[in-house]
């Protein structure tokens, strides 16, 4: 059975490549969280790690939000309590913020479905107390 073309345009956005534009602001976004923990190192609280990380965004050019709340559409109903985002950056990557000894395999579903009902193709999930940050950022791709 042949796939329509909204199918077909669907599928292939899953597997087009990540444009430029957003690898170079990724970068940009691992970048800030490395110098947040070079700096204060973990064990803080994850809203000490979520102002310092906007901080950094901001002094590399990039325009951010904090805490944004997404409304999802549901039954053709819209809910305005739906997602709250810890910071969306340039308004097409998500980045969700942790402070936690234990990883919950949850995060990874929820920044997974963040992703989905945003419409967004890019987002970080990441651990501020680690050892060493490289462990703490995990990069998903919708």
């Amino acid at each position: 059975m042949p796939q329509s073309l909204e199918d077909s345009k669907k599928h292939k956005k899953e597997f087009d490549p990540i444009p430029e534009s957003l690898e170079r602001i990724g970068r940009l976004i691992v970048d800030s969280a490395y110098n947040v923990h070079i700096n204060l190192g973990p064990g803080l609280l994850e809203k000490v790690y979520e102002v310092c990380f906007c901080h950094e965004l901001a002094k590399r050019g990039l325009s951010f939000k904090r805490q944004v709340d997404i409304p999802i559409t549901y039954d053709n109903l819209k809910f305005e309590e739906g997602l709250r985002l810890d910071v969306i950056v340039e308004d097409q990557i998500i980045c969700e913020l942790k402070a936690l000894e234990t990883v919950n395999p949850v995060w990874e579903a929820q920044i997974l479905s963040h992703l989905k009902l945003t419409n967004k193709r890019l987002g970080y999930l990441i651990n501020f107390n680690v050892v060493k940050i490289k462990s703490g950022i995990r990069r998903f791709v919708s």
